[in-house]
């Protein structure tokens, strides 16, 4: 047994946290979550979309020892990454900044909460732990919240006043009671709507209320084997992988740390043209660590194949041509539509 108290420990973790790259870390108590009855609500809506895990997992949401039995406490850390540069948007298409690096997120977050896991279980050997990053059923931003890190957006992000929202939560579940940090009870978002506003496929249906099934995230990583619907894809402008324009507009983005660690540093070079040629196997060995992973080759190809409809002139037309001969009957689809949009735009002309 260490010779430090709970107090000191709970310190030692945060400094070691912040050593390890962890711009924030607070400790919560691994109760029953804050908005589960919001997430129910979400659920009944239809909100959730096709993301038919989450209504699975409510009552694992429900209780922490569903994830670690006996856990007392929660640890949370956010990790940032670069936020977006202001480029014009573009036919090669458009990837959201936290995908932009050669390594998947988890994968990196999970390493250095391990690191710092470790430094708990130098103090308290008996002591369990598990760590999570957005896979398992936990929900990570509510703990923040009630561990001090920030205050949900309308935008249903967190927002820490010092660093913006441009970061990664994971988690150290532990059966080790340790001292919780005051909750982030305030909210600073005040009469402030630009984030609602800017949406361009009217995503939210209010503030703190976001409607997956047309949230241009949700229609380019987690609509993985489905059309995008028509409608949609005009809205979606260059956007081939997720989306930051809610988080763009934002103002408490402009305290956002400009760099990131090695890791996050941005290396894709967006192309549009190549993810609706490339074959499958070089996808798989290109992209298969990173996070476009998620959507997979064909999803990406369909993403592609929109953001050259929408922007696209007729010097796209050859890979486009090229195309229409894809593998896939969905890619196949989207690939006549944005042959279509681009004669439009050039008969109009």
């Amino acid at each position: 047994m260490s010779d430090l108290s709970d107090n000191e420990l709970a310190s030692r973790l945060k400094s070691n946290g912040r050593a390890l790259g962890f711009f924030l870390v607070g400790i919560a108590p691994a109760s029953r979550p804050d908005t589960l009855d919001a997430l129910k609500a979400w659920v009944e809506n239809g909100y959730h979309a096709t993301m038919d895990y989450i209504p699975r997992r409510l009552d694992a949401y429900a209780d922490p020892n569903k994830v670690l039995d006996g856990v007392r406490t929660v640890i949370m850390a956010a990790l940032p990454y670069a936020p977006p540069e202001s480029t014009p948007p573009s036919k090669n298409g458009r990837v959201a900044a936290y995908a932009l690096g050669s390594l998947d997120y988890h994968n990196v977050l999970r390493k250095r909460l391990k690191q710092l896991a470790t430094e708990l279980h130098t103090h308290r050997p008996d002591v369990r732990t598990r760590v999570t990053v957005d896979t398992a059923p936990v929900l990570e931003r509510d703990f923040a919240r009630r561990a001090g890190l920030g205050w949900f957006g309308k935008n249903t992000m967190l927002i820490n006043k010092s660093i913006g929202s441009y970061f990664f939560l994971g988690a150290i579940l532990t059966d080790c009671a340790l001292p919780s940090d005051p909750v982030h009870e305030a909210s600073h978002c005040g009469t402030c709507t630009r984030c609602l506003e800017a949406c361009p496929t009217d995503a939210f249906e209010g503030p703190y209320v976001l409607n997956a099934e047309q949230c241009i995230s949700y229609l380019t990583i987690e609509r993985r084997d489905e059309p995008i619907p028509e409608p949609l894809r005009s809205q979606m402008g260059d956007w081939m992988f997720g989306c930051d324009i809610c988080q763009v507009v934002c103002p408490w983005n402009r305290k956002a740390p400009r760099e990131s660690i090695p890791e996050f540093a941005p290396t894709l070079s967006a192309n549009a043209i190549r993810f609706l040629t490339i074959s499958e196997a070089e996808f798989d060995e290109t992209f298969g660590e990173t996070p476009l992973s998620r959507p997979g080759w064909e999803g990406m190809a369909r993403n592609a194949a929109i953001v050259l409809g929408n922007l696209g002139s007729d010097s796209e037309r050859e890979g486009l041509t090229r195309a229409r001969n894809h593998p896939s009957p969905m890619v196949r689809e989207v690939v006549e539509w944005a042959r279509q949009a681009i004669k439009a735009r050039h008969d109009a002309s």
